[in-house]
């Protein structure tokens, strides 16, 4: 064998190993390098989504909060996407979060089982799209939505 082949088998050996496996630089596992955070908003939107997917949540926030979103929402430029997260709080660490939630029910539905429902779709769906632990839920429900109430953030119809 000649010292030109003898350098290269050396240099491939080094790089594939001696089963043909590519090593790893660095060592360890590549997508375990470096680290990922994930933003409070993030969060937040991901339960707000997860929490509105329960049938007996009409809204979230509070009244004030919904009223001012519905307000804010008119405006051009008054960031629409915000009620995704209105009546949502989150506080997100390195490896767990909490969060709180405000939601307005509907009339005649048991408040325990939607509040059960919310919690079991917002652990599952935080838990499985961002790899945090949640480690409470807490729900506040500010209001019940009566069948003949108006809804506060429905527009009101415009006469032309």
């Amino acid at each position: 064998m000649s010292e030109t082949t003898e350098r290269q088998g050396t240099a491939t050996e080094g790089l594939t190993g001696a089963k043909g496996q590519s090593a790893r630089r660095g060592g360890g596992d590549p997508g375990t390098r470096g680290r990922t955070t994930i933003a409070d908003g993030v969060v937040e939107k991901i339960t707000g989504m997860a929490a509105r997917d329960v049938v007996g949540v009409h809204a979230m926030g509070s009244g004030m909060s919904r009223t001012f979103g519905a307000v804010r929402d008119r405006v051009p430029g008054g960031g629409g996407n915000k009620s995704v997260t209105r009546g949502v709080k989150a506080e997100v660490g390195e490896k767990q979060t909490a969060l709180d939630l405000e939601i307005v029910v509907e009339y005649g539905v048991s408040i325990a089982d939607v509040a059960r429902d919310v919690r079991e779709n917002v652990v599952a769906a935080v838990e499985r799209m961002t790899g945090l632990e949640v480690v409470e839920v807490n729900i506040a429900v500010s209001d019940v939505k009566l069948p003949d109430e108006e809804d506060e953030d429905q527009p009101e119809p415009r006469i032309q």
